[in-house]
């Protein structure tokens, strides 16, 4: 009897043991965090203990080197502009000070600009975010979308990478309703090139700009935009833009087009016309455009031809 006893309880503290290993083997493949906690925030601060940015959330899971985020809030705090960013979900690496967000990621400035996309890394070191989704821009009266998009935290200069398209939405001065607003769109393969400080955006590979009965189409483009600059040197077409109201863009650029140079295999199409040249320049205060560099005029008006054969 003693003997069976002894065999029982073998075999109950093997099953135990095998148990627990069960239980340890599930516990290794899927990790628990080292410690979790809600409402939480982080803060960095830059020179003489001034912030820089923030990070606040819902909940955290802090692992050894990363700690995932929850219904993330922070702010970047920069000299011109602050930037607030909110996502779904995101992870903040200790080990190299990058931040990875995710799910609904927007970024709003003080000035009005809105950035939206799906993946956005934040390296605090660089100070430089990028993405390879699809990425949205909105300010005022123009619309950006690309895919892929690198710049720096203080949206001073950003690359759009593929697919560029822009949106302009410009009211003429005499404008009655809806019906009256021009739209100017610009396509480009990529990347475009944005500075604000200079108030200049670059397109790159098959350009075309669209605006109602004008087509221009380059191998490059740069676009000019009124700057909101309040120096008493302001050119007179700065002046004039703003006493007309000019939409601002971030850190001071214009949403109104200055003029626009085109480089390259350049073709414009005006009504029935089309003319071919190396290089061309648009300036948007007078509609004039000056061709450059082999210059050639297709003209196809049958009243106009009839008229120079003496029909």
């Amino acid at each position: 009897m003693a003997c069976m006893r002894l065999k029982v309880l073998i075999g109950a503290l093997v099953l135990v043991l095998s148990l627990a290993d069960f239980l340890y083997a599930l516990d290794k493949n899927v990790p628990e965090s080292d410690q979790q906690i809600n409402e939480f925030s982080l803060a960095g601060y830059g020179e003489k203990g001034k912030k820089t940015w923030d990070l606040s959330g819902k909940s955290a899971d802090i692992f050894d080197n990363i700690i995932k985020l929850n219904d993330i809030a922070g702010n970047l705090y920069g000299e011109k502009e602050d930037i607030n960013l909110t996502a779904k979900s995101g992870d903040f690496d200790k080990s190299n000070a990058r931040i990875h967000l995710e799910d609904n990621v927007v970024i709003t400035s003080s000035s009005g600009a809105k950035l939206t996309t799906e993946h956005l890394d934040w390296d605090r070191k660089a100070q430089i975010i990028s993405t390879d989704d699809i990425v949205n821009i909105k300010k005022d009266n123009m619309v950006t979308t690309a895919r892929g998009a690198q710049g720096k935290t203080d949206l001073k200069q950003v690359n759009l990478k593929n697919d560029v398209k822009v949106n302009i939405l410009s009211e003429p001065k005499k404008a009655k309703g809806p019906g009256d607003t021009e739209k100017i769109t610009i396509t480009c393969d990529g990347a475009l090139e944005i500075d604000y400080e200079k108030n200049v955006a670059v397109f790159n590979k098959n350009v075309k700009v669209v605006r109602q009965d004008l087509e221009i189409d380059s191998d490059k483009m740069e676009v000019y935009f009124l700057s909101s600059d309040k120096s008493k040197k302001e050119e007179p077409v700065l002046a004039k833009a703003k006493k007309e109201g000019a939409d601002m863009n971030p850190l001071g650029m214009s949403a109104k087009i200055d003029r626009i140079f085109a480089r390259g295999n350049v073709k414009i199409v005006r009504g029935d016309n089309t003319s071919y040249s190396d290089e061309a320049m648009y300036n948007a205060v007078d509609k004039k455009i000056t061709l450059l560099g082999r210059p050639r005029l297709v003209i196809f008006s049958a009243k106009e031809f009839n008229a120079s054969l003496g029909n």
